[in-house]
């Protein structure tokens, strides 16, 4: 590894995962190549980043290699996507780059998380994820309404049952429910909020946004953190922006961020020098206005890695400026 895990690194890895076959509706296969479109590597090397784009990973022939659980449609594709995506995923980790995963629909993150998080047990760190979404996707087989995978890819991250063959011989890296925190959720079907409240996720759903803003919730999310020295895998699902904002999703939920909240989460983690790696998921260009869904995403992305109007400290709040700095 190239850069030591306590620096800020300066290569990032850019992979696009085409898969939709994990959600309802058509078209997240399209989100890669609207976010180069977008501009997602030409802003980043403005940022001072290498920027390696490695492509979109290829679909792999879909293996059946045993009994497919029951409430799981396309179980054997999401399957074989996760095992390719997991194993990609740890080699990317272990280049000493921030690989960014980008969608393709959610299901993606039990590929991609899992192979990031197998890097970093290695080495000894704990991985917390922050999945920034309106679902909480803590759906299991058991507690499914709709079948959709892209539901499960929180509950698989956590080490839930029913999903137990989705990697087949490779090592599954689950992280504890205590290091998986949920911003912005809106929507949580009945059985996977009881099995959350069992679990004692941390959820900061929006009227908790509304009550005590987005820069104490995140806040809180980086000192635990930091407190255990882990780094943080941020999984940024676009319908967390209120359809007003990103109309581009097939998912929308109304009553999501605004612009500047997501813009400040953003901030708020760049200045804290802990992600490692991202998810981009649910962009669907196929219902979005003129690519203005995939223009914000790429403007949060860059926010997370630096983007800002003037200079100031980091942290953000180390100083207060006096009127007219």
């Amino acid at each position: 590894m190239s850069e030591a895990d306590n620096s800020r690194p300066s290569r990032i890895a850019l992979l696009g995962v085409p898969i939709e076959i994990g959600a309802a509706q058509a078209g997240p296969l399209m989100g890669p190549d609207a976010l180069r479109t977008a501009g997602i590597a030409r802003l980043l090397e403005q940022l001072g980043f290498s920027v390696d784009d490695h492509g979109n990973l290829a679909i792999p022939a879909v293996v059946a290699d045993g009994p497919v659980p029951a409430n799981t449609k396309f179980y054997d594709e999401v399957k074989t996507w996760t095992r390719a995506l997991s194993e990609r995923a740890y080699w990317l980790a272990h280049s000493g780059a921030i690989p960014i995963f980008m969608g393709g629909d959610h299901s993606l993150s039990m590929g991609s998380i899992n192979g990031v998080a197998r890097y970093w047990q290695e080495k000894g760190r704990p991985l917390f994820a922050l999945w920034v979404d309106a679902h909480a996707d803590y759906n299991t087989p058991a507690t499914t309404i709709t079948g959709n995978m892209h539901g499960m890819s929180a509950a698989f991250l956590c080490g839930e049952d029913g999903l137990d063959n989705l990697l087949g011989g490779l090592p599954r890296a689950s992280i504890p429910p205590d290091q998986l925190d949920l911003i912005g959720t809106r929507s949580v079907d009945p059985l996977e909020r009881k099995l959350l409240r069992e679990r004692n996720v941390s959820i900061a759903d929006m009227r908790q946004i509304d009550e005590f803003g987005v820069a104490v919730l995140t806040r809180r999310v980086i000192d635990r953190v930091k407190a255990k020295n882990g780094v943080l895998h941020v999984s940024f699902d676009v319908d967390f922006l209120d359809p007003a904002v990103a109309p581009g999703v097939g998912t929308t939920v109304p009553g999501g961020a605004t612009y500047r909240e997501a813009h400040l989460i953003m901030e708020l983690l760049h200045d804290s020098g802990l992600v490692r790696s991202l998810d981009i998921v649910e962009l669907n260009p196929f219902l979005d206005e003129r690519g203005r869904t995939a223009r914000v995403a790429v403007e949060l992305i860059g926010s997370l890695f630096g983007l800002q109007i003037t200079d100031r400290p980091t942290p953000s709040n180390a100083v207060l400026p006096e009127m007219g700095e």
